[in-house]
């Protein structure tokens, strides 16, 4: 189903809130940063993917990446979109879906600047046990679906979980 119909926008939403609730990671540290950056930067390089790649606790960068044919546009993308989830904590697809519902932009809802906030696709945030959202994972460079699909196959694999019960449904 179409995600600009209200019953795919209610379906993605359903599902993305399904993925912040159970991909919960056991701890943030500079070993599981590296792991899930590398993760996502092999799959970029295998898919041929021009994407730059973040992950960060709230204001630390732990793992940074840029592929070919990515610019500085890209990473000013990440540092939109990340903003999203350490305001919301919540995915930024998930709150530009979310605006998108409601017919408004984030600017008009909550007054935060569009050259600051990006409700696009592909910063999701980073739960950790007993911790709560600690930081976030990005990528920009895709389609914003296809960018928040790839964080979650990534964090899928480096969880143990299985990718297809966690995936968006088919547009």
């Amino acid at each position: 189903m179409d995600e600009d119909t209200p019953m795919g926008l209610s379906e993605d939403l359903e599902r993305i809130a399904l993925q912040e609730k159970e991909l919960v990671l056991p701890r943030l540290d500079a070993a599981i940063a590296w792991d899930l950056g590398s993760r996502l930067r092999t799959m970029a390089a295998e898919r041929g993917l021009p994407i730059v790649i973040d992950v960060r606790r709230f204001g630390q960068p732990l793992f940074y990446a840029a592929m070919d044919e990515t610019n500085p546009d890209n990473a000013e993308w990440v540092r939109r979109k990340s903003n999203v989830v350490a305001r919301f904590y919540r995915s930024s697809y998930a709150v530009g879906l979310r605006e998108k519902q409601k017919g408004q932009t984030i600017c008009e809802s909550q007054g935060l600047p569009l050259a600051d906030y990006a409700t696009h696709g592909g910063s999701f945030p980073l739960n950790v046990t007993g911790a709560g959202v600690v930081g976030s994972v990005t990528v920009s460079g895709l389609p914003m679906r296809d960018d928040h699909e790839l964080v979650i196959e990534a964090l899928c694999a480096v969880l143990g979980r299985d990718y297809a019960q966690l995936k968006l449904p088919p547009e």
